[in-house]
């Protein structure tokens, strides 16, 4: 398992790593070591393992725009989980929540054995989500809006606490006595990114502005990033809320002459070269692949024992702080498409 220092829980600023490990297990953590599929529904996926075809088919609709790698991990951790159980998996995805809604109906129309769903979106999705579990087919929501999963009538929901996991980032530059933060939303209206923000907020003790962006679109991004950094000079750290934005914030910063700290949330192969090279001091780890393998797991699981996973709560994937000390080990993890 990489060594790195877990968040801390919101009313424990100085917990240990042992401690905060421990906490985030009571609350449901599945620690481990360790974007195809159409828009418009069409699907690839894994099928073999337990009894060599597959015995029940299970479809996933994300958020993800298009060239979005954190979901690439994702779907790797599905397909393998999906392999090793003989489930037929499928994905499709949409950055706009009206498509969302309408993926997730064609996989009803497909009827499929079992949904996986994220909520970034989450009053586009409810109707959508209430009409699959009104036909029986099992919902586990993953990634994003897990404060409306229950709600919503979902078995469970992996993935973090976005709140606890800005807060981690708050405290993180609180250590490292930044003053001015620029927190960079690369999708509006997505709930998740936006309680990043709020926690960062709430945790660190300086300035914290917010600069809107479009992720799929990455000359604007980096252009809007440049011109934000180049007009407020006291500006001592940028945030991104997805590992595609970290290195554009880096051409920006480089471009804008200035001499901000780059963090981010998730982690890519290139957060990991931008970790070993210093350009970015520190990424958020909320382990991906754990979310899509465990949701294929999950379903599996539920389909031939009844069973649950997280009692009731959520099953935490993250979130850990991790810097250029852990590279050696994230080096291994990228290089098998875990990380």
């Amino acid at each position: 398992m990489i060594c790195a220092r877990m968040a801390r829980p919101v009313s424990a600023r100085h917990t240990t790593l042992r401690t905060a490990v421990a906490l985030l297990a009571a609350g449901g953590l599945l620690a481990g070591c360790g974007a195809s599929g159409g828009k418009a529904g069409s699907a690839t996926g894994g099928s073999g393992g337990r009894a060599g075809a597959a015995h029940m088919t299970i479809g996933m609709v994300s958020h993800a725009g298009d060239g979005d790698t954190f979901w690439d991990i994702v779907q790797n951790g599905a397909r393998r989980a999906a392999a090793k159980d003989g489930v037929r998996f499928l994905y499709a995805h949409d950055k706009e929540g009206s498509r969302q809604a309408e993926l997730i109906q064609s996989y009803i129309d497909q009827k499929v054995d079992g949904l996986i769903v994220t909520l970034a979106k989450p009053q586009a999705v409810k109707a959508a989500v209430g009409k699959a579990e009104a036909q029986g087919i099992p919902v586990v929501t993953v990634n994003s809006g897990g404060e409306f999963s229950a709600a919503y009538g979902a078995l469970a929901h992996i993935g973090q606490d976005e709140t606890v996991a800005g807060r981690a980032v708050g405290d993180e530059l609180n250590g490292r006595h930044a003053r001015h933060v620029l927190c960079v939303i690369h999708e509006q209206g997505n709930v998740s990114l936006e309680d990043r923000c709020a926690g960062v907020r709430a945790a660190f003790h300086g300035k914290v502005d917010t600069l809107n962006v479009d992720g799929t679109n990455a000359p604007a991004s980096q252009s809007s990033l440049q011109a934000e950094l180049q007009a407020d000079p006291s500006l001592d750290t940028v945030v991104t809320l997805g590992a595609p934005l970290a290195s554009l914030s880096v051409k920006a910063k480089q471009q804008a002459g200035s001499s901000a700290q780059i963090a981010t949330f998730d982690l890519n192969a290139e957060v990991v070269r931008l970790l070993k090279a210093k350009d970015v001091a520190f990424a958020v780890d909320q382990q991906p692949y754990l979310q899509g393998y465990e949701a294929v797991d999950l379903l599996r699981l539920h389909r031939d024992n009844a069973d649950v996973l997280g009692g009731g709560r959520p099953v935490l994937t993250g979130p850990a702080i991790v810097t250029g000390k852990d590279v050696p080990q994230l080096e291994q993890y990228t290089g098998r498409g875990t990380r």
